[in-house]
């Protein structure tokens, strides 16, 4: 199963907010410029009232807890799992299986700083993460050109029968905090739409049944 977590709320503090006194606080605290920092909501509220689409970014917790789901999963430990992170700015993160994603959440966000300045992670020697600019439909033209979707509005099933679906199949969750995909192709387009029970869920959430119901379809669990 290929995990694709797109139009995720990840991305470094955007220009126009560099010299908000949050920002600049910020900043002077951990010693970094303002533009290499992570948006961050809890951090960054009072800078992101004026923010274009705000709603929608400085959320690199659902990130975090979306790799910390897969990664650490039995399906991805055995070699039948890969994750892509997608970014609503058009930045794709590649990761290796073998990656250990910091549980501790002030790490991660120092690690996502380091990647996006050097663009992968260790800077030096073999990456086991890289950053390069990518749409979400060239990701997925990459990955073959066929994927599922796991929305809301979905066709429910059993979750036996959600992970046939979702073994061997690219699959697109959205990585954003609330609203719906910008890109309506991504569900339009898709071989398949599947809900996972009768509410709404949130990214790891969602992620985490699917996890589940891949790990059940491949006799794992």
């Amino acid at each position: 199963m290929i995990l694709v977590l797109a139009e995720s709320a990840l991305e470094l503090v955007p220009r126009e907010l560099w010299g908000h006194p949050a920002v600049v606080a910020d900043a002077r605290r951990r010693g970094k410029r303002p533009g290499e920092l992570l948006l961050d909501r809890a951090r960054h509220h009072p800078a992101m009232s004026h923010l274009t689409d705000a709603a929608r970014r400085g959320r690199p917790d659902i990130v975090h807890q979306v790799l910390l789901a897969f990664q650490y999963s039995l399906l991805n430990r055995r070699g039948l799992g890969r994750v892509y992170v997608h970014t609503r700015d058009d930045h794709v993160i590649s990761i290796r299986p073998e990656t250990r994603v910091p549980k501790n959440y002030n790490n991660f966000v120092s690690l996502m700083e380091q990647l996006f300045s050097a663009g992968k992670v260790p800077p030096s020697g073999e990456p086991l993460m890289e950053l390069s600019r990518k749409s979400l439909r060239g990701l997925l033209e990459k990955l073959g050109g066929r994927w599922v979707a796991l929305h809301e509005a979905g066709e429910k099933t059993s979750l036996p029968g959600l992970g046939r679906s979702l073994l061997g199949s690219v699959v697109v969750v959205g990585g954003f905090p609330r609203g719906d995909f910008a890109n309506r192709w991504v569900l339009e387009k898709a071989a398949g739409v599947y809900r996972i029970g009768e509410e709404a869920m949130d990214a790891p959430q969602a992620v985490c049944r699917a996890v589940v119901a891949a790990e059940l379809a491949a006799g794992l669990v």
